[in-house]
C-alpha cells in the first residue's frame, strides 16, 4: 500500500536581502540555503505530524550554482520516504529571479526556466505518539 504522504511538497519563496552577501559579486554562503531546507522541512512535519520535528541532518548537498543578494530563491522539500519517526526529503533550490545591477540600481528580471542552485536530500525526526519510547 503506497502512503498517501509520500510526495507532499511544500515550497517557500524569499528574497535574498544584500545583508547576507559576504563573498566578493554579492555572493551569498550556502548556509542560507540551508537554513531555507529547514524552514520548508518544517512545515512538512507540520502538516503531516503536527509537531515542527527537527531536521536531523543531510545525506547529500550539491551547491549547483550562485546565490546573489538580491535573488529570489525559492525553496522546496518533497517528502520521498515516510518511516515510523522519520521522513526522507528531497529538497532543491531555485533562482526564480535575479538583480541586473548593470542595468540599474533596482533593475531585476524574471528567469525562465528559473536556475535550479542546490539540491539536497535530508532526514526530518518526528516524535512518536505520546508514550511512546
Amino acid at each position: 500500500m503506497t502512503d498517501a504522504r509520500l510526495g507532499l511538497t511544500v515550497t517557500h519563496r524569499r528574497y535574498v536581502p544584500h545583508a547576507h552577501a559576504h563573498y566578493g559579486g554579492a555572493l551569498v554562503d550556502g548556509a542560507y540555503t540551508l537554513g531555507l531546507f529547514g524552514d520548508v522541512a518544517t512545515e512538512v512535519a507540520i502538516r503531516m505530524d503536527g509537531d515542527e520535528g527537527l531536521l536531523a541532518g543531510y545525506s547529500e548537498v550539491r551547491f549547483l550554482g550562485p546565490v546573489r543578494a538580491g535573488d529570489v530563491l525559492e525553496a522546496s522539500a518533497e517528502v520521498v520516504r515516510v518511516g515510523r519517526r522519520s521522513r526522507e526529503l528531497r529538497c532543491w533550490a531555485q533562482v526564480v529571479a535575479r538583480a541586473e545591477p548593470a542595468r540599474g540600481p533596482s533593475a531585476a528580471r524574471m528567469l525562465e526556466p528559473p536556475l535550479l542552485v542546490v539540491e539536497a536530500a535530508a532526514t526530518l525526526v518526528v516524535p512518536g505518539p505520546a508514550g511512546a519510547p
